[in-house]
């Protein structure tokens, strides 16, 4: 009986430490996240232990180009069906296309008309967050609908993928449509990280365009030791004429070790800080949660 009795309370006595130490890591995040001037939502997973973290975890954050990482997964997630090819090569129209937007794909295809693969799509949409590499490979697989649905049957349900990056782009309050919640994003990465929808050689490939992504140098990555890799995708919305940016955001996995994979979201909304100071507030929270894993 004492045996039982001093288990137990070693039990909540590590509880209570492990609380403890959770509930100073918000602190310390809250604290962070004031630079902002605006809406920060956190939510943090260390992916061996199962220790979590989070900031205004539930709360809605427009995703941005951060809804270009499902969207990836269901694109993969054909090509394991079966459905649709790596290989396969998609004609498409400039006069189709956004001129007037983010994507660097333009810049090698210059002809009226041209041909491009599903896995170039995927590298320019992932790893560079091209606009129009998004939508092609949205309507290829049916729409938002089709990647909504597919997120929800993962059992993920804090996510809404609704339009598209041209309607986004349609008017300023559209960009809200797609929002997430932070600890939803988090249970995707962790679905993501652990290989339970995808096909290896898929999992491995989005892992790929997500170690090589060029956007947002300076948020989870900006910090963190070079030698330490980060498996993210970003999300930046434009600033209105009230000086409000409605999205700067970073979600991914920190690999600190063999056996270290910190798995982080960070939204930040409707800020009036400058895109240095946003970017920075990532940066630290990256920071912290990495030395204190």
């Amino acid at each position: 009986m004492k045996i039982q009795l001093l288990t137990t309370a070693l039990l909540i006595l590590t509880g209570q430490l492990l609380y403890a130490q959770q509930d100073n890591i918000r602190v310390a995040i809250a604290n962070i996240a004031q630079a902002a001037q605006g809406k920060v939502g956190v939510a943090v997973m260390n992916l061996e232990s199962g220790d979590t973290v989070s900031l205004n975890g539930t709360v809605r954050f427009p995703m941005q180009s951060v809804f270009k990482f499902p969207i990836a997964m269901a694109v993969l997630h054909e090509v394991d069906r079966g459905k649709l090819s790596l290989d396969k090569m998609i004609r498409v129209k400039k006069k189709d296309l956004m001129l007037k937007t983010w994507s660097p794909m333009l810049e090698k295809y210059t002809a009226n008309e041209f041909e491009i693969s599903i896995s170039e799509l995927l590298a320019y949409t992932v790893s560079q967050s091209d606009n129009n590499g998004c939508d092609i490979l949205l309507k290829e697989i049916g729409g938002t609908k089709k990647v909504n649905n597919y997120i929800r049957d993962l059992g993920v349900k804090g996510i809404a993928i609704k339009a598209t990056e041209k309607e986004m782009h349609s008017a300023w309050n559209v960009q809200y449509n797609n929002w997430c919640e932070p600890i939803a994003m988090m249970q995707l990465l962790k679905i993501f990280y652990e290989g339970k929808t995808l096909l290896k050689t898929s999992n491995d490939l989005l892992w790929k365009l997500l170690v090589e992504t060029s956007t947002g140098p300076n948020r989870l990555k900006g910090l963190l030791a070079k030698n330490i890799t980060v498996a993210h995708k970003t999300g930046t919305s434009g600033t209105n004429n009230d000086g409000i940016t409605a999205a700067t955001n970073d979600v991914g996995i920190i690999v600190l070790s063999a056996t270290q994979h910190i798995a982080i979201a960070v939204f930040v909304s409707d800020a009036e800080a400058n895109e240095s100071v946003r970017e920075n507030v990532i940066a630290q929270i990256a920071l912290l949660v990495s030395d204190t894993k």
